[in-house]
């Protein structure tokens, strides 16, 4: 380095006082736009530690050199807006129908156990059953034959009556005249022995009507009726036949 005279540094010293305080206002300016402009963009907490150094002094020209203008600091560029995240739509509802599709079926139910059954008690209930299904078909049964039993008693009475009706009617047609003795309607009655053709063996009075006259023209008509008329069914022949007469039945 060229050494300077000490009338030259004295002279020149106001210039370097200046120059220098306008490079550490610079390096000061610029120092604090690059930590304003990194912490603003990054966000960052964390301290940026920055280091000043001190420029060379510059050489003193022979004329004070003209004050440069301060230069123009930008601001830094704005960021880009962040788009804003718009939520998830929720997940469509599934279909009623197929989550009760989907629904899982119950288990089915246990069989309960069945009881023990004991072999003897089976045996006597199924025949104590089989009993009691006899006794109510020979009951059945024997409602059955009774009605039909009454039944036929009924018809074979009907049919007797209808036998001796037929009979009294051909004897009565025979009394030819009531004796004008006889009063009030008096009974007379008389048994009668007949064979399978209806002819007349004997006529036998059985009971008096209180008027002989009566009696012996009831006799005669009996007689004179032979033979008799048959019974239809041909079963209800008897051989022995109790008539009995009123002069005044119809």
């Amino acid at each position: 380095m060229i050494a300077e005279s000490p009338i030259l540094l004295r002279a020149d010293r106001p210039g370097k006082l200046i120059s220098m305080a306008l490079a550490i206002a610079v390096h000061l300016l610029l120092a604090g736009f690059l930590f304003y402009g990194v912490r603003w963009q990054t966000k960052a907490t964390n301290v940026v530690e920055v280091e000043l150094v001190l420029a060379d002094p510059v050489p003193a020209a022979a004329t004070p050199a003209a004050v440069p203008p301060a230069p123009t600091i930008e601001p830094p560029p704005a960021p880009a807006p962040i788009p804003e995240r718009k939520p998830a739509p929720p997940p469509p509802k599934p279909d009623i129908a197929i989550k009760d599709k989907e629904k899982p079926k119950p288990p089915p139910p246990k069989p309960e156990p069945k009881p023990r059954v004991d072999p003897i008690q089976e045996q006597l209930k199924r025949e104590t059953e089989q009993l009691t299904q006899r006794k109510n078909l020979d009951n059945a049964e024997r409602e059955v034959a009774q009605k039909q039993a009454a039944q036929a008693s009924a018809a074979r009475s009907k049919a007797m009556a209808d036998y001796v009706g037929r009979i009294r009617g051909k004897i009565r047609g025979n009394i030819r005249m009531v004796p004008p003795e006889v009063k009030g309607n008096p009974e007379a009655v008389f048994d009668v022995t007949q064979l399978p053709s209806g002819e007349i063996l004997t006529v036998r009075l059985k009971r008096s009507s209180g008027y002989a006259a009566l009696d012996a023209i009831i006799e005669r008509a009996i007689l004179t009726s032979s033979p008799l008329p048959k019974p239809q069914p041909a079963d209800l022949f008897e051989r022995s036949l109790e008539l009995k007469f009123r002069p005044l039945e119809d």
